[in-house]
């Protein structure tokens, strides 16, 4: 906590204080244009990754970056209600579904079940990512170690990218053409992030070109 405490105290001192015209303007309201939606995991820094400011992204974390489908949690489903006021308060142009590799919650996924019988909430949360598992199962059955668990972070995005399909409001903002849907796989190791390619059914590295010749 220790560490914490500095770092709030030296934001203040320096970086607040330099940018203390922004943040005025940024305490009446936000309007960022992007829904953010990936793993609670302490490596996976959205801001940080697409160097991004505060008020540029509407983030939402949680443990496998899972979206429960329509109907699937009747009462108090946080997640949906980020997606509900992202789309219809915030009009988001865009939500990034982002995944990553060492996925701790994709590997859950592979644990004996008396494992989890000690996590119950853990155990019945990562059911909706069960069919990345599944997928893994039918089609990858001689894969194993790293690559599997690479196969299933990727098939985990495109699953939830289905479950977020499931919503009305948001089939009828793909519908008008107001909002675009995009999976994300982001790899710690390599500082790499790839986006999913429907027309190839890949993830292909993100490259910026910014025009200038290299």
């Amino acid at each position: 906590m220790e560490k914490l405490y500095k770092g709030i105290h030296e934001f203040r001192e320096s970086y607040f204080i330099k940018e203390e015209d922004f943040f005025k303007r940024l305490s009446k309201s936000q309007k960022p244009e992007v829904l953010f939606i990936t793993c609670s995991d302490s490596r996976v820094d959205p801001n940080l990754v697409t160097q991004s400011k505060p008020g540029e992204l509407f983030i939402v974390r949680n443990v496998g970056n899972i979206i429960p489908p329509y109907d699937a949690i009747k009462d108090k489903n946080s997640v949906v209600a980020a997606i509900e006021f992202a789309v219809l308060v915030l009009k988001v142009k865009d939500i990034i579904l982002c995944g990553h590799s060492d996925c701790g919650a994709m590997e859950a996924l592979y644990m004996d079940n008396k494992e989890l019988d000690k996590m119950p909430h853990l155990r019945d949360w990562l059911k909706i990512a069960s069919p990345a598992k599944d997928v893994v199962n039918s089609y990858y059955r001689d894969l194993s170690g790293n690559a599997r668990y690479r196969i299933t972070e990727e098939e985990n995005i495109l699953i939830q990218l289905r479950n977020i399909e499931t919503y009305p409001f948001v089939v009828q903002a793909l519908n008008d053409a107001t909002l675009h849907l995009h999976g994300w796989y982001y790899d710690i190791g390599t500082g790499k992030v790839y986006s999913y390619n429907p027309g190839k059914d890949a993830f292909e590295q993100i490259v910026y070109n910014d025009g200038k010749d290299r």
